[in-house]
């Protein structure tokens, strides 16, 4: 007897980010979130990429999450770091931070949705932080 168990489609509809930088923000949006902000493992994911820079984008990351967690209206959706697919919630967010130089609205509209809630003002100022400081230090996030 095989359980009832719902697709991977369902729960993962999409498949993770093909560059290096997306993947990084990724793994640490999802460490953070599971595991609390200072979580040694993204912490150290962000050394590993920037060097002894590492601070800055972490500290971004860091003040996107709680920002995000102190404002949201609902829960967001996030999978373990292992998968190779995202939830749609990680997908919004990943879109906001990396389209929110480009395109403001776009990503405002993403992050209202995934917070459930009428104003994304915070949240926006602090994707772009993120954007910015992985731009910055030469690993710019791609939008897939």
């Amino acid at each position: 007897m095989q359980p009832n168990l719902p697709a991977a489609s369902a729960t993962l509809p999409f498949a993770g980010p093909t560059d290096a930088s997306s993947r990084l923000l990724l793994y640490c949006l999802r460490r953070m979130g599971a595991h609390g902000l200072h979580d040694a493992h993204a912490a150290n994911a962000m050394l590993g990429t920037f060097g002894l820079s590492y601070q800055r984008p972490l500290v971004m990351l860091r003040a996107f999450v709680a920002e995000t967690a102190r404002t949201s209206h609902r829960k967001i959706r996030i999978a373990g770091c292992c998968c190779f697919r995202m939830t749609l919630d990680e997908a919004r967010l990943i879109d906001a931070i990396a389209s929110s130089e480009t395109d403001i609205r776009n990503a405002a509209v993403q992050l209202r949705t995934v917070l459930g809630t009428p104003d994304s003002l915070g949240a926006l100022g602090a994707a772009q932080a993120v954007q910015a400081a992985f731009a910055d230090l030469g690993h710019p996030l791609g939008m897939d």
